[in-house]
């Protein structure tokens, strides 16, 4: 029998490998660990996710802990993103940080299938210095999803990076969205409070998970009612995946062109209606109140004046 060994790690799961198996993962991140020796292990229940045993077969979620035991290696470096000459609309900009309006339809780091053409990239190639640059999401402070637009802070050094985590963490940054979504809610503001992990039955999509679930509160302020939709403003008091998509559609009024949490029903906007419209917060250099907003883009501008107006 072979001597015991210490437990290596922790390894914790970042969001692009969420939903893929257990051995697979383990293969992907320790280099000195084959996926037959990874199985051997789980089998043995040498390998613990969250402290408990787990299977093979099991499908990490962003933010699961992962202990493996023996000699295994750090996770395997992903390469480092190339720098390319893509256009950026570029709000504020100063030598610590910068607040990007960025468009729908662009991945806003490298992961497997999306190496390039990425805001990641497209940053490189505007400037040299961000932060967390030997990693495979430099400056990136927080994310928005492909086809969500809207606004985003970028740190330009590691210290303005971990100054804007703890403010992230801190729930100190205000981010507002404008989204527009199905029926009226009535009363036609309030909060919606409910607990988001990875969906058990579709491991692709988020949920609301009474047990083992994140907090999350979202509020929401009507706007307008336009052809029986509401256009509201939704503000991120927590930030999980998918947070503002999961709890609209929990309450019965998913995002109009949701294509994973909502319902075709038309008339259909060409993406998914939903804006990040405002971001605040303290510089954290300076201490000074930065506040930024961003107009509707034109394509999301254009469906809604084709509805009809009835204010709310």
């Amino acid at each position: 029998m072979e001597d015991a060994l210490p437990p290596q790690g922790p390894f914790t799961v970042t969001e692009h490998y969420a939903g893929m198996r257990l051995d697979r993962y383990i293969a992907g991140v320790a280099a000195t660990v084959s996926r037959t020796r990874a199985q051997a292990l789980i089998e043995a229940g040498s390998v613990t996710v969250n402290g408990h045993a787990a299977k093979a077969s099991y499908a990490v979620v962003t933010d699961d802990i992962v202990q493996l035991p023996g000699n295994v290696s750090p996770p395997q470096s992903a390469p480092l993103p190339l720098a390319e000459d893509i256009p950026l609309r570029i709000i504020y900009e100063d030598p610590y940080l910068l607040v990007v309006d960025k468009a729908a339809g662009m991945v806003v780091h490298p992961a497997p299938g999306h190496s390039g053409g990425t805001l990641v990239n497209a940053l490189l190639g505007h400037t040299l210095t961000l932060g967390g640059r030997d990693g495979a999401r430099p400056g990136i402070v927080h994310r928005l999803d492909k086809d969500t637009s809207g606004l985003l802070i970028v740190a330009k050094d590691d210290a303005t990076l971990v100054a804007l985590g703890s403010e992230m963490r801190a729930r100190s940054i205000t981010k507002e969205y404008l989204a527009l979504v199905e029926g009226f809610f009535d009363p036609p503001a309030g909060a919606i409070e409910a607990p988001i992990g990875r969906d058990p039955r579709q491991r692709q999509r988020m949920a609301i998970v009474t047990q083992g679930g994140r907090a999350a509160r979202t509020l929401f302020h009507t706007e307008q009612r336009i052809g029986g939709r509401s256009l509201l403003r939704l503000t991120l008091v927590t930030g999980r995946t998918h947070q503002i998509r999961v709890h609209c559609a929990a309450v019965g009024h998913p995002v109009v062109g949701d294509p994973l949490y909502g319902r075709a029903q038309p008339p259909m906007p060409p993406r998914i209606f939903l804006h990040a419209v405002r971001l605040a917060f303290a510089h954290p250099i300076t201490g000074v109140l930065l506040d930024f907003t961003s107009p509707l883009p034109p394509d999301l501008a254009n469906f809604l004046s084709h509805l009809g107006d009835s204010r709310a």
